[in-house]
């Protein structure tokens, strides 16, 4: 049996590779090595739905008020839906998708050169966000671009993707400008109320790439948890894997239903933040990507979206139109370095939100 120590020094040494796992592949391997087995990964493999069962789709070209319905019910009774008619055109959306390939396989010595975990850095690429941390690793690799406060300068974005996601970010933030307006009148509160609390001027943009996996029974591309942020917006490619849990109806089990990509849509979903802001009206549900037993890599670009207010006096909670006798305020009011930090401290997967909830 492997011991603490023995697992400390796979995990240097496998980080100080700076090839991620897409390195390890590129060396042959048959298995995957240890710190890559999920424990009890068998308890974790519940049912999943029929195909019968999908997540919600929102089409946007309807008419607002049915539009806007829609949306409240996905957030109230999913967390999840798929959006079409955006308005964003299908080229862009698969030149993005492409160019985050091209990058995640461009040879290890010009990828290491982006390798790091500062938590400051506008640009990076790792494996595993919470990799030591973490109970086991996860089967994937991730690009990380921050366009907050301001946007990196050019030069440091790899080239091979640097114009297909600047566009990418100028493109989805309208969207979920227009998505967020949609989540206020669901909620009965004024359109612009999250774009006045600065919701869209945070953005993080995470380029995952999940190579295929020789031991998929053993591991998770992205074990299950909450999005520690207001909205997040997901471009996934045509490969698969994303799952979104719900709750089974009085004694069932609960299940895991699979998020079938539509070409040409993105997957919207309520983040942490954004079930406290609405009182609980809303929901952060979990959600997780199995390992990629395909032959192709699944690619997917997740954009988070947090308030760009972060001082010391901004502070987060239910809004006060939300709050009445009938219903008081579930969650406290919080700074957003407190939100970030408290989540920086934990395993992915940790159940988050209970740190802010009021007795």
């Amino acid at each position: 049996m492997a011991t603490t120590s023995d697992r400390a020094t796979a995990l240097k040494e496998f980080e100080e590779t700076k090839a991620g796992v897409r390195g390890l592949l590129d060396s042959g391997i048959t298995s995957i090595p240890a710190i890559f087995h999920h424990p009890n990964i068998h308890l974790s493999l519940i049912p999943t739905a029929t195909s019968n069962v999908s997540i919600p789709t929102v089409d946007l070209s309807l008419p607002r008020p049915i539009a806007v319905d829609l949306i409240r019910s996905a957030c109230q009774d999913w967390g999840f839906f798929q959006l079409v008619n955006h308005g964003i055109p299908l080229s862009i959306i698969d030149k993005a998708i492409t160019s985050v390939k091209s990058f995640h396989e461009l040879p290890s010595t010009v990828r290491s050169q982006y390798y790091n975990r500062e938590r400051d850095s506008q640009v990076s690429y790792f494996s595993n966000i919470d990799l030591f941390r973490s109970t086991a690793a996860s089967w994937r690799d991730t690009l990380q671009i921050s366009f907050c406060p301001v946007r990196p300068e050019l030069d440091r974005i790899p080239e091979v993707c640097r114009a297909k996601l600047v566009t990418w970010d100028e493109q989805v933030k309208e969207v979920a400008r227009e998505v967020m307006r949609m989540m206020c009148e669901g909620l009965g509160v004024d359109p612009t109320r999250l774009e006045e609390m600065t919701c869209l001027e945070w953005r993080r943009m995470v380029c995952h790439y999940y190579p295929p996996c020789p031991e998929p029974d053993r591991t998770f591309g992205t074990v299950d948890h909450t999005d520690p942020s207001v909205l997040t917006v997901l471009l996934q490619d045509q490969v698969g894997g994303l799952q979104v849990k719900r709750k089974g109806k009085d004694d069932e089990q609960d299940f895991w239903v699979d998020v079938k990509p539509v070409h040409g849509a993105v997957v919207v979903n309520v983040g942490d933040l954004l079930q406290i802001i609405s009182n609980g009206e809303y929901e952060s549900v979990q959600h997780r990507v199995i390992a990629n037993s395909n032959e192709e890599p699944r690619i997917s670009i997740a954009v988070f979206f947090n308030p760009g207010k972060k001082g010391e006096l901004d502070l987060y909670g239910p809004l006060p139109e939300l709050i009445s006798i009938e219903k008081r305020a579930q969650y406290r009011y919080i700074k957003i370095s407190e939100f970030i930090r408290t989540f920086q401290s934990k395993e992915l997967g940790s159940k988050f939100l209970q740190h802010f909830r009021l007795p």
